[in-house]
């Protein structure tokens, strides 16, 4: 069986010190309704982050 990642939406968004504490509480608790979520640096500008929603 192999399981398929979906990206449901994608924002960017400013840089904050903290804002990995939200990425990660929410892929804790919204883990079993098959969602989960990323963050990443934009490439192009190290003050704006890349916010990411996934169906698994």
């Amino acid at each position: 069986m192999q399981s398929k990642i979906e990206t449901l939406s994608t924002v960017r968004i400013q840089k904050t010190d903290d804002l990995y504490k939200v990425v990660d509480t929410l892929n804790r608790t919204l883990k079993e309704n098959n969602l989960m979520f990323g963050l990443s640096l934009d490439d192009d500008d190290a003050e704006t982050a890349v916010f990411t929603i996934y169906r698994t």
